[in-house]
């Protein structure tokens, strides 16, 4: 059967979208909805639920019903491996509805909206679901009379938090791996980016995942984000967003049941270039689309660029050049390169950010204004600031848009030094011939991923995950799923 091309599915309309409590869609408690906008063109594309704290306590009784019942915690490797695997193919089968579906409703350009979302998510069910039955335990070394036995138990109800720059690929990070386990799951979607969420809910259900043991509740998350992180019920929280809110997940465990929270943050990544760089055009070129694809948000984009003084004008007009190239446009055109900004509110705070560093001393070399208003959309023009000072917000604020910082240094200490001037540590990047600078940098650079004569494109075998206010614990690869079991030590005496 042929699938539906992409102008038919922008055509369709998205019907208004309850939240997915034990198997089924539900209206919520009050029955308020929330007008979800899309940033193609800012007008409405739909309703989803306006989620309160009784669709909160719905959601986590369901899933601790199911998850002390053992319809899933207690399923066979083998059992939770198939319907895992058929969810895979569930999404892969629909990748095209689902990354237009997300497109619409956070601006992401449809070609790293198939690749980076639905195909992603499929990859990531698929790699956890082939784990679980390879994820043993240990026999501990012991006496002859003792057998120690070392479990890894499912956790329990893990309440999810989700951003809405690439909510499938990243809730897909936390889901699979907490299902993989064992462990049943509500998640929280961001309020602006839920409905490819939604489908992935009712694929899980499709496949084969039991009633109650993924649910999705929606809405703002002052009230349902607090309610599940203030939940009794809910054993641990894992989140991916700004700092502020991470600051609050912690002081929730405090108040409620001392849950652990994992935390994905912020990030302010420098991107190194060394004049010695073995091909500088090309790192000119991937270091602009390390920062300006998907209009620059993405958590670990490489939004300082920090180049040696013997290059830097060179360097500079390279990647303006760069940046003036890039096709800016409907993100469900093929044609273009680079989207929508997510909404209103965020393209706002980043021409703030443009004007804040010009009046601090920066240089806009390109960009930096509103672009394609006639489509009513939200859409910014690539923006690069050279001679940006390491005191300057526009150095140690995230801005989570198309804006890059640049900075001059001397030599490696100095690139170290600035690299690791700010608050945060999530990545990194190195351009440079030298092996051993390359391995200097790797070991001085604070950050979760330092990437060396490249910039970004990790894949699922190795993780994710920040230091400093960038957070703790760790997306992807195997150590993943340490998050979503408890260590359980038997001591028997034989």
């Amino acid at each position: 059967m042929d699938q539906p091309s992409i102008d038919a599915l922008r055509a369709q309309a998205v019907a208004p979208r309850g939240h997915f409590i034990n198997g089924e869609y539900h209206s919520g408690e009050t029955g308020a909805q929330m007008e979800v906008l899309s940033p193609i063109d800012g007008q409405p594309l739909t309703q989803i639920a306006d989620g309160s704290l009784a669709d909160v306590d719905a959601a986590v009784r369901a899933a601790r019903v199911a998850f002390e019942d053992g319809r899933w915690s207690r399923m066979a490797p083998a059992g939770r491996k198939n319907v895992l695997l058929k969810l895979a193919d569930l999404i892969e089968s629909r990748a095209l509805e689902l990354a237009v579906l997300g497109v619409r409703d956070n601006g992401t350009e449809i070609n790293m909206a198939l690749k980076a979302e639905a195909y992603s998510a499929a990859a990531t069910f698929r790699y956890y679901a082939e784990a679980i039955d390879k994820h043993y335990g240990q026999v501990a070394p012991t006496s002859e009379d003792v057998l120690g036995l070392i479990h890894h138990a499912p956790v329990g109800v893990v309440g999810a938090i989700v951003p809405w720059n690439f909510p499938l690929m990243i809730g897909s990070w936390k889901i699979a791996p907490a299902l993989a386990m064992g462990n049943s799951v509500v998640l929280k979607p961001s309020e602006t980016a839920s409905l490819s969420l939604l489908k992935i809910a009712e694929l899980a259900a499709e496949a084969g995942v039991p009633d109650g043991v993924f649910n999705v509740v929606t809405g703002r998350g002052a009230v349902v984000g607090e309610a599940l992180a203030l939940s009794m019920d809910v054993d641990i929280m894992v989140f991916t967003g700004s700092g502020p809110t991470g600051r609050r997940l912690l002081e929730y465990s405090a108040r409620s049941n001392l849950k652990r929270c994992y935390l994905e943050l912020g990030g302010k990544s420098a991107n190194i270039v060394f004049a010695d760089a073995p091909d500088l055009a090309e790192a000119a070129k991937v270091s602009a689309a390390g920062i300006f694809r998907n209009s620059g948000q993405v958590c670990v984009a490489g939004s300082r660029l920090l180049v040696q003084q013997d290059i830097y004008e060179d360097f500079v007009a390279e990647i303006t050049r760069h940046a003036e190239a890039f096709k800016v446009g409907d993100p469900l055109n093929l044609s273009s390169q680079i989207g929508a900004v997510h909404s209103l509110p965020e393209l706002e705070a980043n021409l703030r950010f443009v004007t804040k560093a010009e009046g601090e001393g920066a240089e806009r070399r390109t960009g930096g204004d509103r672009i394609l208003t006639e489509t009513g959309g939200y859409y910014m023009a690539p923006t690069v600031m050279a001679g940006v000072k390491e005191t300057d917000t526009l150095f140690q604020s995230e801005v989570f848009g198309p804006v890059l910082a640049v900075t001059p240094f001397t030599d490696e200490a100095d690139a170290i030094r600035l690299a690791n001037a700010t608050v945060y540590g999530l990545a990194g990047g190195v351009w440079t011939a030298n092996l051993g600078r390359a391995h200097r940098m790797i070991a001085g650079i604070r950050a979760g991923v330092v990437h060396v004569n490249t910039y970004g494109g990790a894949d699922l075998t190795v993780p994710l995950g920040g230091v400093g206010q960038s957070g703790n614990g760790h997306d992807k690869s195997l150590h993943a799923l340490e998050k979503y079991t408890d260590l359980k030590t038997a001591w028997i005496k034989l």
